[in-house]
């Protein structure tokens, strides 16, 4: 299906040239295509993309799904409860439902029923979140430097049979590079959901995204604060479209991607540092999201807390600050939350981050304790930036991942981060105890 979505939907845009369906394209142009509707008959793709898992919490979570067409939709929990949907060209074909009723910390098989067509597969599996204060031991994955690459498209199968309870992917989860083409937008998220090992993960773990610069438009692009560009809020309805968060920003009303979602003792902050990004007005955030953001910190109930960014946090981590949090433009408000950390005595917070295409471990040193940062940005991309000798650590050597393996088992809770490669093999472990995030 590549080539005919490229040139269906793309084209040789960069080139002056667009896709035949114009910059807002999408499914339902192609579905008027004759050799299109062939072409998803002969590969029996009624169920176009996912199933896609997301939200998982400890009673429930959510399936996303896209079909070729207008259908309707089951989506039934092996053993329980079956819960219907349908699709339609107002949000591309995509819908969600929630599962609900379900046990924490369980491992739950599912099937999809497209217009009477049930699929089943291996991978349609998911666990809940464990509840608070259960102790148990559980992995989250991040990364992002995830540009299709179909030499390295295994890294996701190789993901998924490590079965880690999450996937976060903190931006370049696809490479668009266009301002202004929701075509071209949507044509990646097809082909990235098209991917084999790709579906794997998804359907098996829950997956959260933010976007970065070559998911929302061009390489460094900031947004700016209010909506004064126009393809703002158009390039987020279809961010919506293909992920499944708990939430995106604050809604209509305050369109993101940042969002917020606990696993058991571990509550993950997601950040957007694009749409509002204005470097005149010295803001990473925005004020709506900065306020959201220092409220969350503050009344976090669990014993590690993550804060995630597309850029990188750290002094002397790249680029001069040129486009990252450590820019002068940035370090205040950056510095307004490591503050907060420090004056409301908020233990257990981590950083994760991505964008340099390499994985480091940094350590910012605040009252208090250290605030660690670990990045991990070359999931895919075969594209490679410089190592820094002045990290903890750093490693540029093929592609791989940042996990983070928390043991909530131990009277003194232990997090390790892991760079793994793409085989799966751990390059470095990297282990702090609650007691060492603690004032």
């Amino acid at each position: 299906l590549d080539p005919y979505l490229i040139d269906a939907l793309y084209g040789q845009q960069r080139n002056g040239k667009t896709g035949r369906h114009g910059k807002e394209g999408g499914l339902k142009e192609l579905l008027a295509e004759p050799e299109f509707v062939k072409l998803v008959k002969k590969h029996d793709l009624a169920l176009f993309n996912g199933p896609l898992v997301g939200d998982i919490r400890e009673d429930g979570a959510k399936i996303w799904l896209r079909t070729a067409g207008p259908s309707k939709v089951q989506v039934e929990v092996v053993g329980g409860k079956s819960y219907s949907t349908s699709t339609s060209e107002k949000n591309d074909f995509t819908s969600t439902v929630r599962l609900e009723a379900l046990k924490p910390f369980t491992e739950y098989r599912y099937t999809i029923t497209v217009n009477g067509q049930t699929i089943e597969k291996p991978s349609f599996q998911f666990r809940t979140a464990p509840a608070r204060k259960q102790k148990v031991r559980f992995n989250v994955n991040f990364g992002s430097g995830s540009r299709y690459q179909p030499k390295n498209e295994y890294a996701w199968s190789t993901m998924a049979q490590q079965k880690p309870l999450a996937y976060l992917g903190l931006g370049d989860n696809v490479y668009i590079d266009v301002v202004d083409h929701r075509g071209a937008q949507r044509l990646f998220y097809y082909r990235r959901y098209l991917s084999p090992a790709y579906s794997e993960l998804c359907a098996s773990t829950a997956i959260y995204g933010i976007w970065d610069d070559h998911d929302m438009a061009m390489n460094d692009s900031a947004g700016g604060l209010g909506m004064k560009f126009s393809w703002k809020r158009p390039n987020w309805k279809v961010f919506t479209e293909n992920w499944n968060n708990p939430h995106y920003g604050g809604g209509e009303k305050m369109p993101g991607t940042w969002h917020s979602f606990s696993l058991g003792d571990v509550d993950f902050f997601m950040t957007d540092g694009r749409f509002y990004r204005d470097k005149e007005a010295k803001t990473m955030l925005g004020p709506d999201q900065k306020e959201w953001l220092l409220k969350q910190l503050t009344t976090a109930k669990g014993k590690f807390k993550v804060i995630a960014s597309g850029t990188m946090f750290a002094d002397g981590a790249d680029k001069d600050g040129k486009d990252s949090w450590a820019g002068t433009w940035a370090r205040d408000e950056r510095d307004e939350i490591f503050d907060l950390i420090t004056k409301e005595k908020i233990n257990g917070v981590l950083l994760i981050s991505g964008d340099r295409h390499r994985s480091d471990i940094w350590k910012i040193q605040r009252p208090g304790y250290p605030l660690y940062e670990f990045v991990s940005a070359k999931v895919t991309n075969a594209h490679t930036h410089r190592t820094y000798d002045n990290a903890v650590w750093s490693y540029n050597k093929g592609n791989f991942w940042g996990q983070l393996s928390f043991d909530l088992t131990q009277d003194d809770p232990v997090v390790t981060f892991k760079c793994v490669d793409i085989g799966g093999k751990t390059v470095k472990p990297f282990p702090l105890k609650l007691s060492e995030l603690s004032h």
